[in-house]
């Protein structure tokens, strides 16, 4: 079957919603001309991908599956329209995408020099899901940390990184030179994924968990009410280069070999 992404579109919307007429309102269309167009999709895929009541909206197994699936296709559909869109364009582009805490000031510079006819643009990596830009085409190469979704990547190890434990500038650790994890055990640990780094570090401050986090990003971070600690027994967080696979030669081969080059040197 010819996959319909419009519908695919309203599909999501009304998986997110679990309501025909929120999902109607979110896609700035009528909700009986959702509905149609939601029968028509599951006649399309050949099986119901919601369990309607009077009363609720749910996914069935196979409406789950797709909901999982549905951003990697919009992701790669994206990715695609964007590589033609550059393809047929006459100034060579690239968008170098980075973690929060890692710099690619030296690498774009070295990389400059060496192919003055590209346009380098910076693009900074969300905290959550650090990889998707990367699949929908709005950075044709990234500098990020482990651990990441890399499937369907082709990445570059360049180095390592330290955690150290964030803390509330008043818990009885503050004082401490250093930790080692087994001070850790029975702290609420902040693991559950906020929007950004900015709530992560506000939640630490007011006392609600402790973290582990890289080094780097508490440097970039640095606030009053926080204080961060090395954890001599963590060990170190991989730090990488990472492209789509299939990339080919070109402006994005050329950068992760220049990149490499520059992010494994001492002191870099």
């Amino acid at each position: 079957m010819d996959l319909d992404l419009r519908k695919l579109r309203y599909f999501v919307a009304v998986a997110e919603h679990r309501h025909f007429g929120r999902a109607a309102a979110a896609l700035f269309i009528a909700q009986p001309v959702l509905s149609r167009q939601i029968r028509a999709f599951e006649q399309e895929v050949g099986c119901p991908l919601f369990t309607r009541t009077t009363r609720s909206v749910e996914l069935t197994a196979a409406g789950q599956r797709l909901y999982e699936e549905a951003p990697g296709i919009t992701a790669a559909v994206a990715g695609t329209v964007r590589r033609v869109r550059e393809a047929g364009s006459p100034e060579r582009r690239l968008v170098v995408g980075f973690s929060a805490g890692l710099h690619v000031a030296e690498a774009i510079r070295a990389f400059t020099a060496r192919h003055p006819d590209v346009v380098v643009d910076v693009l900074p990596l969300p905290w959550v899901e650090r990889d998707v830009p990367l699949r929908d085409g709005r950075a044709h190469v990234g500098f990020l940390r482990h651990p990441f979704d890399d499937s369907g990547l082709h990445t570059v190890p360049v180095g390592h990184e330290t955690k150290v434990a964030c803390l509330p500038a008043g818990h009885p650790l503050a004082g401490r030179q250093a930790l080692v994890l087994a001070d850790l055990e029975g702290e609420p640990v902040i693991t559950r994924r906020t929007a950004s780094l900015e709530e992560k570090f506000e939640l630490i401050a007011s006392g609600q968990g402790v973290a582990l986090v890289p080094l780097s990003v508490m440097r970039a971070y640095a606030r009053p009410g926080l204080v961060h600690l090395p954890v001599d027994d963590h060990p170190p967080v991989a730090t990488c280069l990472a492209a789509p696979e299939g990339h080919g030669p070109g402006p994005v081969a050329d950068f992760l070999e220049t990149a490499a080059e520059v992010l494994r040197a001492p002191g870099s």
